[in-house]
C-alpha cells in the first residue's frame, strides 16, 4: 500500500503544478492541457479505489491512519477536479462572449432599414446582464469553495477529537460498547459532512442551470 500511496500522492502534486499551465495556455493548446489534466485525475481516482481496498485490509492498529491518509488524497483530487471544471466553465463563457461580439461586429446593416436594423441597446443590455450573471456565478463558486474548505476543517477537527477520545477511552479502560458508540457517532458525523458537501454542489449546479 505504501508504494501506491506515495505514487498517488506524487501524481496529485504533479496535477497541482500542471494546473498552472491552464492560465498561460493559448486557445489552440488549452484543450490539450485540459485533457491531459483530466486523464491524470482519472488515473488518481483509479488509484484511490485500490487504496481504499488496501487500507481496509491493514492491521487494526494501522487501519484508521491509513484511511485518513486516503481520505486526504481523495479530498485533494476532488478539489483539483472542481478547479478544472470551474476553469472550463469560465473559459466557455469567455469564448461565448467573444463569439457574440465577433458576430455583432461582423454584421452589416443600413441606416433607416427596418429589416436590417440591429437592436444594439437590447444586445448590450443582454450582454451586461449575462456578465453580471457570470460574476455572480463566480462569487457563488468562491463561496462554495470556502464552504467546502470549512467542512474539510471541521472533518479534520472531528477526526482529531475522535482519536483523542479513543486514546482516553483506552487509557480509562472503557467498555467495548462505549467504544462502539463513539465510533458510530464519528461515522455519522462523516455522513453529515458528506451531505453538506453534496448540498453545496447541488446549489452550485442549480445556479449554473438557472443563471447562465
Amino acid at each position: 500500500m505504501e508504494a501506491l500511496y506515495h505514487q498517488t500522492n506524487k501524481q496529485v502534486h504533479e496535477v497541482q503544478s500542471y494546473m498552472g499551465h491552464l492560465e498561460t495556455s493559448d486557445k489552440q493548446s488549452v484543450h490539450l492541457v485540459e485533457n491531459e489534466i483530466q486523464a491524470r485525475i482519472d488515473r488518481i481516482f483509479s488509484n484511490l479505489e485500490r487504496l481504499e481496498i488496501l487500507s481496509s485490509k491493514e492491521p487494526a492498529n494501522k487501519r484508521q491512519n491509513a484511511k485518513l491518509r486516503v481520505d486526504q488524497l481523495k479530498y485533494d483530487v476532488q478539489h483539483l477536479q472542481s478547479a478544472l471544471r470551474n476553469f472550463q466553465h469560465r473559459r466557455y463563457n469567455r469564448e461565448q462572449q467573444e463569439k457574440q461580439r465577433e458576430e455583432l461586429l461582423a454584421r452589416s446593416f443600413t441606416a433607416n432599414d427596418s429589416d436590417t436594423t440591429i437592436p444594439i441597446d437590447e444586445t448590450l443590455q443582454f450582454n451586461e446582464s449575462l456578465q453580471n450573471a457570470h460574476r455572480g456565478m463566480d462569487d457563488l463558486i468562491g463561496s462554495g469553495t470556502s464552504i467546502l474548505h470549512g467542512l474539510r476543517d471541521q472533518r479534520m477537527t472531528l477526526k482529531g477529537t475522535h482519536k483523542k477520545i479513543l486514546d482516553v477511552a483506552n487509557m480509562l479502560g472503557l467498555s467495548n460498547t462505549v467504544m462502539r458508540l463513539i465510533e458510530k457517532r464519528a461515522f455519522q458525523d462523516k455522513y453529515f459532512m458528506i451531505g453538506g458537501m453534496l448540498l453545496s454542489c447541488v446549489v452550485m449546479f442549480l445556479v449554473v442551470q438557472y443563471l447562465t
